[in-house]
């Protein structure tokens, strides 16, 4: 009867991890700001992507991170390669998630996404550039 209890308890306690995890964040993942931190810098080409509208990104960013604003015209699947290791972050997450998704349904595999935003990654410490970017001029 204890092994029956000690094993049920068991089955229990491995299925709580995937049991947290959202239904959205199945086809990506989710990542506090220190693991984001950590996969990012083990990838040999990661691509950071910053998914606010520029007038966000121009104030501050993610050292390296390109700004492809998630409402801007067409997605940015179409500029990347499928088997790029994508790192998605915005503010506070939310459009991160949700461009990620997007992604994921366009045959990504690698997408991870920055739990909290560039909020959670300031919180933590962690360093962002602050130097004013100019926008591009529009090419006709």
């Amino acid at each position: 009867m204890k092994r029956k209890i000690l094993f049920s308890a068991l089955i229990l306690l491995t299925g709580i991890p995937s049991l947290s995890q959202d239904a959205d964040t199945l086809k990506f993942l989710s990542l506090k700001p220190r693991e984001f931190r950590q996969e990012l810098s083990s990838v040999s080409k990661p691509v950071l992507i910053d998914v606010r509208e520029f007038f966000e990104f121009r104030k501050s960013r993610i050292r390296n991170a390109v700004n492809m604003p998630s409402s801007g015209p067409g997605l940015i699947a179409d500029t990347l390669d499928r088997s790029s290791y994508l790192f998605l972050y915005c503010t506070s997450g939310f459009r991160s998630k949700r461009v990620a998704a997007k992604l994921a349904e366009k045959g990504f595999i690698y997408i991870y996404s920055l739990d909290g935003g560039i909020s959670a990654w300031k919180k933590e410490g962690f360093a962002v550039e602050r130097k004013r970017v100019r926008k591009a001029p529009k090419s006709n």
